[in-house]
């Protein structure tokens, strides 16, 4: 099987890349404009043609890219006000010297109402026109997205499961009655979602125009409290009041010694197999008009994932469950012959989950910081990796390489330090050296890597509810040289573009 003329495009270069999700920008009023185009016009500098976010959708209060209020929608909190500005739909003075949530909503409501009030009177300059596509080609999930969100701001303190039975249950005439008496939030959700989009892809055409592609993330489970679960709950394993009956997570292992609990529930895949996987193939679709590549986060739960009953949490309680496997893939492909995807196939992987993922030609991942247990033939080792896989010097989920290194006892650090060749250069740099160097054709490197920073950039730890996905970029640190010595490493090692 192939996975498609685009994926083989985009690997058929060797190329360096870079890991930093849009809320590590620094930025007063925004993400997608004038922020996102620096840190382009940085990469460029530096060589590097792929950019890898992490997921893009709007979040809960833990701010966890990996539990979304929707598998679909952008996060409003990334669109640029300032934008609004030239377009006339606020003025400079109306943005706010705050840049919080509630002053942000206050704008875009406002930038809502001249924007339709504008469009009655000039719809050929108002962009009304674009917005009406908009809503039409995205309606199988926008609609639904933007009531729940609206449900949400009258009971913010409550998930859907607490919301009154009428609106929890989707009763029709309920949901009736509120569209009509919340027909202005309902309008201005919608608004916000084409100002994302709109703003999105004003941002893909400035990476392009700079040979830079853009790289996704999918997580392969959606959080419980989110639009997709309500809209569609028989596409869940839910009891009849709409509680999970298991969730998502992983045994113990090297990674987590207790195992993990995500807390997400599970797909009934059997029901969504009924339909061709419809909901995923949807899913896909949209994630394709955001991205040139994209990241199926944990692949290995398609082969088989691990379930825990909700009544015993602890992970070791939980076991495993056949998944869709070739089936789902064969109908993902069917649909999207050209279907960029790349597996995250870190973790426990056997044999078998190997064998599904090479059977559809998909790229997997090395992590350089997994390679030092001591063995010669450990697969994340530069000497073992495989040309058409990815090498990271680490993942959003480690350490910082810095951190990870100065964490290692003193016969570890000097097997990492005799292997890199006994490099005169700080750490991290001999492991971004390794990566450059790697006869794999994608390298990627996390923005603090690259800045040489300790683990107190840290951007997540996994298994841990505080002090996460807070990491802000200071752009001073860019300074003396770095572009150009990044440069300089991708075209010594054949990766520029």
């Amino acid at each position: 099987m192939t996975s498609g003329r685009q994926l083989s495009e985009v690997l058929n270069h060797r190329r360096a890349g870079v890991l930093l999700h849009p809320t590590c920008l620094p930025s007063r009023h925004g993400l997608l404009g004038q922020s996102a185009r620096r840190f382009l016009d940085f990469m460029a500098e530096a060589g590097l043609t792929v950019w890898q976010t992490l997921p893009l959708g709007p979040t809960h209060a833990d701010l966890s890219p990996y539990q979304s209020l929707s598998a679909h929608a952008g996060n409003q909190e990334f669109i640029d006000l300032e934008e609004l500005v030239a377009a006339g739909l606020v003025r400079q003075d109306e943005l706010g010297s705050e840049n919080n949530s509630a002053q942000r909503k206050s704008v875009l409501a406002l930038a809502s109402d001249r924007f339709f009030n504008d469009s009655e009177a000039r719809p050929e300059a108002s962009g009304r026109d674009e917005f009406t596509a908009f809503c039409a080609a995205n309606a199988q999930w926008l609609d639904d997205y933007c009531l729940f969100c609206a449900i949400r701001e009258v009971y913010p303190d409550q998930s859907w499961l607490g919301w009154p039975s009428e609106l929890r249950n989707r009763e029709p005439g309920a949901l009736a009655r509120f569209t009509e008496t919340h027909w202005e939030s309902l309008r201005r959700l919608r608004f916000e979602q084409f100002l994302f989009d709109t703003q999105w892809h004003r941002l893909r055409d400035y990476a392009s125009e700079r040979c830079i592609l853009l790289f996704g993330d999918i997580p392969i489970f959606v959080a419980h409290d989110s639009a997709d679960v309500w809209a569609e709950p028989y596409l869940f394993k839910l009891d009849k009041n709409g509680q999970p009956q298991c969730v998502a997570g992983v045994p113990p292992d090297y990674f987590s010694p207790e195992g993990q609990h995500w807390g997400n529930p599970v797909y009934d895949w059997d029901a969504m197999a009924k339909n061709d996987y419809a909901w995923w193939l949807s899913r896909l679709d949209t994630q394709r008009r955001f991205f040139d590549l994209i990241r199926i986060d944990h692949f290995r739960g398609l082969h088989a994932y691990w379930e825990i009953p909700a009544d015993q949490p602890a992970p070791k309680n939980g076991y495993w469950v056949e998944g869709p496997g070739t089936r789902f893939l064969e109908a993902c492909f069917g649909r999207f012959p050209d279907l960029p995807l790349v597996a995250e196939n870190l973790g426990i992987i056997s044999d078998e989950v190997e064998a599904l993922r090479h059977s559809f030609r998909l790229p997997g991942m090395t992590v350089i910081q997994f390679g030092f247990d001591g063995s010669a033939g450990n697969p994340h080792l530069t000497h073992n990796q495989r040309r058409r896989d990815l090498v990271y010097s680490g993942t959003h989920d480690n350490d910082t390489t810095l951190g990870w290194y100065l964490s290692l006892d003193n016969h570890t650090r000097g097997y990492v330090d005799h292997y890199l060749g006994n490099s005169a250069d700080p750490m991290p740099w001999p492991v971004i050296r390794a990566g450059f160097q790697s006869v794999c054709q994608l390298a990627m490197f996390p923005m603090q890597d690259l800045l040489g920073l300790d683990g107190s950039s840290r951007f997540n730890t996994p298994g841990t509810t505080s002090g996460n996905w807070i990491w802000t970029l200071d752009w001073s640190l860019c300074a003396d040289g770095l572009a150009d010595r990044i440069h300089e490493l991708a075209r010594l090692y054949g990766r520029l573009p």
